[in-house]
């Protein structure tokens, strides 16, 4: 690589995708180029999210020496998966032909940066401080504590993106996704963006799941599964603040 195309690949990151012989999505290009610090990625499955978080985390080490990239997902397979895809991109890239150290879950570069999987255990998380990035895998499903013993890391100026199918209207992804406000950047991507995903195929799908599934899965929504007795919305609508509590203050034996 010479140096006028790795100056033009540090200043546009969507170039990491076409140097693995990829072709990015529009929605993976702008994701790619974007420098919003939080976002929450609600993409179906086959959208293309892990390829294009492998390419931040890749581009992340390799220009901005000494950064620590974290990898988190509800549990340590799942988080070994997403770093196998970073590994893989970064070798089509020829980004890591020469690492300093590597092993299952942690690689590192000569220029100090190093991208470290971990597993859904909020002590883990602790062990880590001042990341560059940190990446939350199925961010749906990890526990709010995972994401409150992770959230005070990125005090040191460190972005994150939470990627994720949805599971249901419950969790710290959710709440963030629906009471946020500005301070997340939101990527929703669904079967209908997503071209690798045929009508034939979604047809098929629909006749062997149900409706509450198909919605979830391939149209991203937040949605109540068939084994809720009460529905979230006539929870919600039962809930109001004109009525006091019995007892004002905690009970006491």
């Amino acid at each position: 690589m010479n140096l006028a195309s790795d100056l033009a690949m540090a200043l546009d990151p969507s170039r990491l995708m076409t140097a693995a012989g990829m072709t990015p999505d529009l929605w993976q290009a702008r994701f790619l180029r974007s420098t919003a610090m939080r976002t929450l990625m609600l993409c179906c499955r086959q959208a293309g999210k892990s390829t294009v978080v492998a390419a931040l985390a890749t581009h992340t080490a390799l220009y901005q020496p000494g950064a620590l990239v974290l990898v988190i997902s509800p549990s340590e397979r799942q988080s070994l998966e997403l770093f196998r895809k970073i590994m893989a991109f970064a070798r089509l890239t020829g980004a890591i032909n020469d690492p300093e150290a590597e092993t299952l879950q942690r690689l590192e570069l000569k220029n100090g940066s190093r991208i470290v999987a971990l597993s859904g255990n909020e002590k883990t998380v602790r062990g880590y401080s001042a990341p560059a990035l940190i990446v939350i895998d199925e961010a749906a499903f990890v526990d709010d504590e995972l994401w409150h013993a992770a959230s005070p890391m990125l005090s040191g100026g460190g972005r994150v993106v939470a990627l994720t199918t949805p599971n249901g209207r419950q969790g710290w992804f959710f709440d963030q996704w629906e009471n946020g406000g500005d301070l997340w950047q939101r990527i929703r991507i669904s079967a209908a963006d997503t071209p690798r995903i045929t009508e034939a195929f979604l047809a098929q799908e629909r006749a062997s799941k149900p409706a509450w599934r198909i919605s979830q899965e391939y149209g991203v929504e937040f949605v109540d599964n068939d084994a809720t007795l009460f529905g979230s919305d006539l929870i919600e609508a039962a809930i109001t603040p004109s009525v006091k509590p019995i007892f004002d203050a905690p009970f006491e034996w």
